[in-house]
């Protein structure tokens, strides 16, 4: 793995993850201003994308450290992300309420992350060597 293209996904990774915890903690602990311009965020979408930038800075660090195992922990969170933005598919076709930019957020996050995926998917044999 280049150090350019390894600092790169890292960067993202972790830049994702803390902008997703500070987007979610606000929504989620906020004050009432910041519950309101939530909308009608589904509780579900919000609680996973929140706990989710944990994880995004934790596979951020894990792909820094060049573990093998960070390729597996990013392919968990492309199969959560599609079940989470399946899930609230099912949601809004139920007719649940919902806010409109969640759909462009859940593409996001999954395009980042299946980016992410396939940049570690080829570049795998030099995970575990030193930078």
């Amino acid at each position: 793995m280049t150090t350019k293209g390894l600092r790169i996904v890292v960067a993202v990774a972790i830049l994702f993850g803390a902008l997703t915890l500070l987007s979610g903690g606000r929504a989620l602990f906020g004050d009432a201003a910041a519950k309101a311009a939530a909308g009608a965020a589904v509780p579900f979408v919000l609680w996973f994308n929140f706990l989710s930038g944990f994880v995004y800075v934790g596979a951020g660090v894990a792909i820094w450290l060049r573990k093998a195992w960070a390729i597996h922990l990013t392919a968990a969170l492309v199969l959560a992300i599609l079940i989470v933005f399946a899930l609230f598919g099912l949601h809004v076709a139920q007719g649940g309420a919902f806010e409109a930019r969640t759909v462009g957020a859940m593409v996001i996050r999954s395009a980042v992350w299946i980016v992410i995926l396939l940049y570690l998917y080829r570049k795998r044999p030099t995970l575990e060597r030193p930078v």
